[in-house]
């Protein structure tokens, strides 16, 4: 058994990098400035959009975007509910309706037959999750919701880095991504909206800074215009310099961190089909680059004689850390008594979610790690 616990995900930060950040907390300048513009500047070129806006957070990227929408009461948002419960929360917060979608039962991902058949004359915006790394088709979900005049905003928290036939994950259309610690890249906590819609770019650089006029740090007055005035009223979700900085850093090397998880990805692909009670995810049919934001089994509980929480609690015992991506949000305590949902009604999202598990991926893992985790798993299967 490991002496020492393997978490499930873990930063990946160098001193450089900390000297980075030390260097803008001795400049002066600690909160939005030229660091974060820089951050937008580089994100947008490296993915390949037209502008980019960073925020606070993932969840305050897709909160303004919902306000600028006008997502309200009567309004109802198409999401799966294989995913964390953040969109799902904040149309509920607005007065509107989740309106949860099955998903494949291998690859996790929504398709475009399953969000026509949940749509109605109330649907205001989809929102497509771009599972684990991996991409959604997307043109048929864009061709549906441009027929229908619907808005599609791309959850990318899962993709950074990811390429959807050619193209990377954020270069068309509106995508979200976030920089969680766990995520493929960080900024300790933070997020980035993609869009080639400029007039809807302009209203989120205004909605995440109070509503002001001028974005939070001005590129020619260096800093905030005097004249700045409340245009109407807004958040408090701009991002740091100090987030900023560690952002740019990280996104120098997010080609080198996603060819270290793919290696090791392909790794526990060969170790792990020595095992019969665990299933990966499939990968898809159209053509992806996947980022390998997770690696996620699912756990045959039949077979293995335990349920999915015991075998993470056996893992743990072993210093083997895991995560669990996710909980259906249709079957959380609040959805089930106050928004009227049942099990039964997303069955692929039900038979994962109560077998899915997430295996430790991160860029500074070893081949000996991945072979310690396997070990665990067939210690724990065996008992």
């Amino acid at each position: 058994m490991r002496s020492k616990f393997l978490p499930f995900s873990a930063p990946t930060i160098t001193e450089d990098d900390i000297t980075a950040v030390a260097e803008v907390l001795r400049s002066g300048w600690i909160t939005t400035g030229q660091k974060a513009a820089d951050f937008e500047k580089k994100f947008a070129e490296h993915i390949g959009c037209p502008a980019a806006v960073a925020l606070a957070s993932a969840t305050a990227g897709m909160h303004v975007v919902f306000n600028a929408l006008g997502i309200g009461p009567g309004d109802e948002v198409i999401t799966p509910s294989m995913t964390w419960v953040s969109t799902a929360n904040l149309a509920v917060l607005a007065g509107a309706m989740p309106v949860f979608v099955d998903v494949d039962r291998d690859t996790l991902m929504v398709s475009s037959e399953s969000i026509a058949a949940a749509m109605t004359s109330k649907t205001k915006v989809i929102v497509p999750v771009h599972f684990a790394g991996s991409a959604v088709d997307m043109d048929p979900i864009l061709a549906l919701a441009k027929k229908q005049g619907v808005a599609v905003v791309e959850d990318a928290a899962h993709a950074a880095g990811t390429f959807y036939k050619g193209r990377q994950v954020g270069k068309t259309g509106t995508s979200i991504f976030s920089f969680h610690p766990i995520k493929n890249m960080t900024t300790g906590e933070g997020g980035m909206l993609c869009s080639d819609d400029a007039a809807l770019t302009e209203r989120i650089r205004r909605l995440k800074f109070h509503g002001l006029g001028v974005d939070a740090f001005d590129r020619q007055m260096q800093g905030r215009s005097p004249q700045a005035e409340v245009l109407e009223p807004g958040y408090k979700y701009n991002m740091t310099d100090i987030s900023a900085v560690l952002g740019l850093r990280q996104l120098a090397r997010l080609e080198e961190f996603n060819a270290k998880r793919a290696d090791l990805a392909m790794l526990y692909r060969k170790r792990l089909a020595e095992i019969d009670e665990l299933l990966p995810l499939a990968d898809v049919k159209y053509p992806v680059r996947h980022a390998w934001h997770l690696f996620i089994v699912r756990l045959n509980t039949d077979k293995a004689g335990m349920s999915r929480d015991d075998f993470m609690k056996e893992l743990k015992a072993r210093n083997i850390g895991t995560g669990l991506h996710f909980r259906a949000i249709h079957l959380q305590k609040y959805y089930l008594e106050k928004m009227g949902m049942r099990r039964g009604m997303l069955p692929n999202t039900e038979w994962n979610s109560d077998r899915i598990c997430s295996l430790p991926l991160f860029p500074t893992m070893t081949g000996q790690d991945v072979d310690d985790v396997v070990d665990a798993i067939k210690e724990v299967l065996k008992k």
